[in-house]
């Protein structure tokens, strides 16, 4: 199969290798057992979402356009057959995977059992653990009699129940030889039930089993001689559509496009395969499922997002190492941190480092009697938000605080709504954005009253500002009171409140208006540099590149012999080391034990390195349909800070794969160097630092 459509590889292939790489964790023998279940659990939830948005859009392309070749190189019906082929193809990996682990975790006294499986008194604290817990969390239908066929939601499981009825000789007030149920599986209660043991052994049932072995106890009213539980799971298009009506808010739109989602065009349908061919017509054809949707056989479980959560059994041995975050050099969370970064910037790399010290800027700029004002934007953030709790604080002691909340971060719609309520109702100032644009940036800006002046202080970050996903997403953050760059931030809020007027900055870079052309005219002076015989180069670490442009001027600086180095973890529509195209130019992916978020840009100039954290990716969205923030770093021992953490990423050989246009995910090896695992020497790096100091006190 050709990959590539002119010098680019497919999108949505590339994206699905990316999630290969996530297989591949799960299918790797060093990593712990029960991380490899987490791994697994990552792929299905990846997957899911895929589904629910690229898929989704591709397929509504195929029903609105027959341009769709011109957009995506091929018809689109022969790129949903491809990826449902792949996906097919991925899920019956992920099956062998599961039951290669669940093999191995027998050998260390773990058995995950179904109810043919269980002994008596495991079946009596089962049907006690269904009758205290799980019935009443139970929704069943009976699906024959029903003039439209109920809507199953995407974010659930279904067991699709088919009972067999005795004959009507036996039994005559029997109105079906066969009847059709469907039992949803409450995602209220934890998918994974730890049954008591007497013994070095420890056994887990899955809840579908404790819903399969109570079936008798859910139908007692029926009168039937056989009865049958298969698992089916839908995906819904998770595309919002907005009404017009002028007289409601973007909130209100918003909520009511969300739950319009629960009502989306179907997508992909995965059953389990043994399911009886009559039993699966009735489903298909109930929900409007037809060929134009992706019809998946799968194994006996769906819904393994949940694998995520598997519990640990007290197994810390099965699990990765825990690394606790390190300080950073010089800050305090004792002390004013305040304090601190009016002296120097520094940089916090979590989760290597605390994020703790994000929640302790803003808990002391929430007390500071000095502080007037804070500004924040926020796009996803966590359950029970410290951020959120420290703004609502600051509003309480009289601080003015302004909030711009993204109520279209996709699949935090309804959590980013609920927020807002709270903090409007706290007297928080909110701003949802701007007509047309998302707002991806993440930054932060405080203005202090000092010796009658203002005085700026602020942080500027590559990720999201959720202390829960700051323990697994690798981000930067710097802390700055450099006024030359809040004042640029303090624009942004102004393009906020007042988005007709497109402000000049004169040191971030900011999308939709400069980003494309800053980074175009940071490659064309490497192009220069290199063919005027100067030191040329260019690293970049990000989440994607899908944009042909971008690509394309990569490619041009390949060309002119710019040596390019990319770290890319998921999307890579860019083909490296072509002859003639892209010789100069290598690309890797590092998927392990931290989701890879970070975003740093390196440019050579000539032996005098400009370094940037960002917001962005090279993607078209970004760099044209959001608001993003680059942030030039000047600070010298932060700017080698960050080319030295590059470069540790550049030498990994473990978890590294190569981006090429076969799609293989090949891993990198380095020759006969020793193993080099980037995420672990990334700690050990920052942990040397700590050393060093703590050498030089002494």
């Amino acid at each position: 199969m050709n990959n590539t459509v002119n010098s680019y590889i497919d999108r949505e292939k590339s994206w699905l290798t990316f999630n290969a790489r996530v297989l591949q964790e799960a299918n790797d023998e060093n990593v712990p057992l029960l991380d490899r279940f987490r791994f697994l659990g990552i792929f299905s939830n990846n997957l899911d979402e895929f589904f629910r948005v690229r898929y989704a859009a591709i397929r509504r392309m195929s029903l609105e356009t027959n341009e769709t070749e011109k957009i995506l190189g091929v018809p689109a019906e022969q790129l949903l057959k491809e990826i449902t082929e792949i996906v097919i193809e991925q899920q019956s990996e992920s099956l062998r995977i599961l039951s290669e682990i669940e093999k191995k975790l027998e050998k260390e006294n773990i058995f995950i059992i179904n109810e043919k499986q269980i002994t008596k008194e495991q079946e009596v604290f089962i049907h006690d653990y269904f009758i205290q817990k799980v019935s009443p969390a139970v929704v069943t239908i009976m699906l024959n009699d029903l003039d439209e066929f109920p809507l199953l939601k995407d974010t659930s499981g279904y067991l699709a129940v088919k009972l067999v009825m005795k004959s009507k000789k036996i039994n005559p007030f029997a109105s079906k030889e066969i009847q059709y149920a469907v039992v949803e599986i409450p995602n209220t209660i934890n998918r994974f039930v730890v049954l008591p043991s007497n013994s070095e052994k420890q056994y887990i049932i899955l809840l579908d089993d404790v819903i399969r072995c109570n079936l008798s106890y859910i139908f007692n009213i029926f009168d039937y001689e056989s009865i049958a539980a298969h698992m089916i799971k839908i995906t819904r298009d998770a595309q919002l559509e907005f009404d017009s009506d002028l007289s409601k808010s973007l909130m209100e739109k918003i909520s009511n496009s969300v739950k319009e989602r629960r009502v989306g065009e179907p997508v992909r349908f995965v059953y389990d395969q043994s399911i009886e061919n009559d039993t699966l017509a009735f489903f298909l054809k109930g929900m409007g499922i037809d060929s134009s949707d992706s019809i998946i056989p799968g194994g006996r479980y769906h819904n393994r997002r949940d694998y995520m959560n598997f519990p640990n059994l007290g197994r810390y041995d099965l699990l990765y190492r825990e690394n606790l975050p390190l300080p950073v050099p010089g800050l305090t969370l004792e002390g004013s941190i305040l304090e601190r970064i009016k002296k120097k910037d520094y940089l916090l790399y979590a989760p290597y480092q605390s994020f703790s010290y994000v929640i302790k800027f803003l808990r002391e700029a929430a007390l500071d009697p000095k502080v007037a004002s804070i500004k924040i934007t926020l796009y996803r953030l966590a359950k029970n938000s410290q951020i959120v709790s420290s703004l609502i604080n600051a509003a309480k002691n009289g601080k003015k605080v302004t909030v711009q909340i993204e109520l279209q971060a996709r699949f935090d719609e309804e959590s980013n709504i609920s927020y807002s309520e709270q903090m409007q109702t706290e007297g928080i100032e909110l701003i949802f954005g701007v007509k047309g644009l998302k707002v991806h940036s993440k930054i932060c800006l405080i203005e202090r009253l000092e010796e009658g002046k203002v005085k700026r202080y602020g942080f500027i970050s590559t990720g999201n500002f959720n202390e829960n996903s700051a323990k697994v997403y690798t981000d930067v953050t710097l802390f700055t009171s450099n006024n030359e760059i809040l004042k640029d931030a303090a624009k942004i809020f102004d393009f906020f409140d007042v988005n007709y007027r497109v402000h000049r900055y004169k040191h971030l870079i900011v999308s939709p208006h400069y980003t494309r052309s800053r980074f175009n005219k940071l490659i064309d002076r490497e192009i220069l540099n290199a063919i005027s015989g100067k030191d040329a180069f260019i690293k970049l670490k990000m989440n994607s590149i899908s944009d042909f442009k971008m690509t394309d001027k990569l490619y041009e600086a390949s060309k002119a012999g710019v040596k390019i180095q990319l770290i890319i973890r998921g999307i890579c529509c860019l083909i490296p080391g072509v002859k003639g195209l892209s010789e100069n130019i290598e690309a890797i992916s590092i998927v392990d034990n931290y989701l890879e978020h970070s975003r740093i840009y390196i440019f050579g100039n000539a032996g005098d390195p400009e370094v940037y954290i960002s917001s962005a990716d090279f993607m078209t969205r970004n760099l044209d349909g959001r608001v993003e923030v680059t942030c030039p770093i000047y600070d010298p021992e932060i700017k080698q800070e960050l080319i030295e953490t590059f470069e540790i990423g550049w030498k990994a050989n473990v978890k590294a794969r190569i981006h090429s246009s076969d799609l293989l995910n090949r891993y990198r090896k380095n020759g006969d160097e020793k193993p080099f695992r980037a995420q672990q020497e990334m700690y050990n790096y920052y942990q040397n630092k700590l050393d060093v100091i703590a050498e030089k006190v002494q």
